[in-house]
């Protein structure tokens, strides 16, 4: 299991490597504030998206990982020692406020942190999405090009993976696992993601205390436990929609803090792009570069697409800002930057490219407006009133704070800043603002099951008005409406704050608790059978009631080898197939653990989707009724009565 003094090593050792480059770029770039901070999420950007092609080149390896931040960090030094802060009166951050961000920064990642007790291992809801730890361990294991550790004929890994890339590098610095470099990464990933919004808003309003307020603001969820007192319903359907996971920050960082980085990436160029049309240099156009890649390689949804439709809405504002003589060289120099982040980011685009070709070539962006009412709804008067109830409902619904007082903390800040690059930022950030919402609003991703783009664009609006509600209740004008606007919705939200923590703590109780509390033994005697480079086949539906919908935890948790198949939820993401012929292998490998495989689906297991070994349990069909006993392809290497069969390949 994963080690929590593993995973604090991780996040530490992180935190202080990744602010300390980033700040001594930052301080050459942006005032003293905000470069303190974009630190954490600049440095993090900066190192992860450089060192990725670096090592793909001379290998991914403890002693190259640690020899490529020695040198960054001395190239930090030089930085910090070549040049001294100028004299900045402006408000900072105060240290408080970091305490308090890194406290709140522990509930989402509790929520990754196994729950041991006498009765079993416990995991709470989030863990589903962090079934792609196989990812960080396949890295870690086999190096880069990546390889795709849920399925065996995919060849490449196509997922946007920088993100578990940085979390594969900790790991290997300090000797942890894929599941405790994921803990790590995921408060790092909350704590960065709440100074960076700290920031902006002491730096808007000029108020130390703003940061606080922050803090606050990030901590509030939705309206739906308190409406559920009213109308006995959670969910609120019929009324609306089920819900899907469009949610606030608290809950998005610990389900998806890919995105939630990769938002925070999103920010933090367009504020570094307000300094660069000012004043170019060398220094800040290789950090646009790479701070751009960095948001695009850790989620193609946030930091490619909204991004883009974000940097197209803000060239004219940013162009305007531009000393006339200087316009012509700020063009050119995005256009560059723009060619050399799509080099860099190259590989991933090709890999979007082969999945959507591979999963039938059909459009991977459509327009379909968010589907928020429900079945009490007549559908074709439902579909029309989705428009505006996205926006006077679901928003408020979801984001009573930030959304509410959000919109009127913007609007107070547009009236009461004064011409010069905070005016700038607030008209970028406001244009930010609208596109994230209307591309939650209008757009879907049609490669899976939900939409990413849906669930997850809204990121870098929602962490833009929060620290608008932090700034705006610091000044003067406006202060008393945001103010009041943002307290009930704060109120009203903490119930369901406090589920959500309580359940990130405190994990879900499940039938499968005590037996996953033997994995480690199981997956230990695996290993034992197979190199690191060899596929393991396992029942996909093993312990599928650990989580909120099925997926092959046990596996991507504490296996350490790839799988040949992981199951339909990891492939729906990771696996380039088309539909008709993923839903084939699915029932395929269902049918050979429920024991009613034929001698063709074994040596299909074999040939085709090549699994070096193959793992039943007393819980599997096929234990009893074992299509592996009489295979000419399979030998049983070991046997635990009542615990494992464990077969490898003849």
């Amino acid at each position: 299991m994963a080690s929590s003094a593993n995973a604090a090593l991780c996040a530490l050792l992180g935190t202080a490597f990744w602010t300390v480059l980033g700040y001594a770029i930052g301080r050459r770039l942006l005032p003293r504030a905000l470069a303190a901070a974009a630190a954490p999420v600049l440095g993090w950007a900066v190192f992860s998206a450089a060192s990725l092609p670096i090592l793909t080149w001379i290998g991914l390896t403890a002693s190259a990982v640690i020899a490529f931040g020695a040198l960054t960090l001395l190239g930090g030094a030089l930085l910090l020692l070549t040049r001294e802060d100028k004299p900045d009166a402006a408000a900072m951050i105060p240290l408080w406020a970091y305490a308090a961000s890194a406290a709140l920064a522990l509930g989402p990642a509790a929520a990754i942190v196994p729950k041991i007790s006498t009765g079993g291992v416990r995991l709470a809801d989030p863990i589903f999405d962090h079934s792609k730890i196989a990812i960080i361990d396949a890295l870690i294991r086999q190096g880069l090009p990546a390889v795709d550790p849920a399925f065996a004929t995919a060849g490449r890994l196509v997922y946007y993976y920088l993100w578990h890339f940085s979390a594969a590098e900790l790991a290997l610095s300090v000797r942890a696992t894929g599941w405790e470099a994921d803990i790590g990464l995921t408060w790092f990933t909350g704590f960065a993601s709440l100074v960076l919004m700290m920031g902006v808003a002491v730096w808007l309003s000029g108020r130390s205390a703003a940061a606080f307020l922050v803090v606050l603001v990030a901590a509030a969820a939705s309206l739906r436990v308190a409406l559920s007192w009213i109308f006995g319903s959670y969910s609120l359907t019929p009324f609306l929609a089920t819900p899907t996971g469009f949610a606030g920050w608290l809950f998005q960082t610990a389900w998806a803090p890919h995105h939630v980085m990769s938002g925070a990436c999103v920010i933090a160029s367009l504020l570094l792009l307000i300094f660069l049309a000012r004043r170019q240099s060398p220094l800040g156009f290789f950090a646009l570069v790479l701070l751009v890649a960095g948001g695009f390689e850790s989620s193609t949804y946030v930091g490619g697409v909204t991004f883009a439709i974000a940097g197209l809405a803000a060239a004219p504002i940013l162009l305007k800002s531009a000393p006339p003589a200087q316009r012509l060289r700020f063009v050119a120099s995005l256009a560059l930057a723009a060619l050399l982040v799509l080099g860099l980011a190259e590989p991933f685009i090709r890999d979007q490219l082969a999945a959507v070709g591979g999963r039938g070539g059909s459009p991977p962006i459509a327009l379909h407006p968010f589907e928020v009412l429900g079945d009490l709804w007549p559908t074709k008067l439902r579909r029309v009133v989705d428009l505006p109830a996205y926006w006077l409902i679901l928003l408020p619904i979801e984001f009573p704070v930030a959304f509410v007082a959000g919109v009127i903390a913007l609007a107070a800040t547009l009236r009461t800043t004064a011409a010069g690059p905070e005016r700038t930022a607030c008209l970028v950030l406001a244009a930010l603002t609208v596109v994230s919402l209307c591309v939650s609003w209008l757009l879907v991703s049609t490669l899976g099951d939900n939409s990413d783009l849906t669930l997850r664009a809204v990121l870098p609006g929602l962490m833009v008005l929060i620290a608008c509600v932090a700034a705006a209740i610091m000044r003067a004008r406006w202060r008393a409406v945001t103010a009041t606007t943002a307290l009930c919705g704060l109120v009203l939200s903490l119930p369901d704050t406090a589920r959500m923590l309580r359940s990130n703590i405190d994990g879900t109780a499940r039938p499968g608790e005590a037996l996953f509390a033997q994995s480690p033994d199981l997956w230990a005697a695996v290993r034992r059978h197979m190199p690191p480079t060899a596929r393991v086949a396992n029942n996909p539906l093993y312990l599928q009631d650990l989580t909120p919908w099925p997926v092959n935890i046990s596996w991507a948790l504490l296996a350490d080898r790839s799988s040949c198949y992981a199951g339909r939820e990891l492939m729906l993401t990771l696996a380039p197939l088309p539909p008709q012929q993923r839903d084939a292998i699915n029932d395929r490998f269902i049918r050979v653990f429920a024991g009613q495989g034929t001698p063709d689906d074994i040596a299909a297991m074999a040939q085709t989707y090549r699994c070096d070994a193959a793992v039943l349990v007393p819980q599997d069909g096929a234990w009893s009724n074992d299509p592996f006993a009489s295979s000419a392809d399979y030998r049983l290497a070991e046997f635990r009565d009542g615990h494992w069969k464990i077969y490898v390949k003849k």
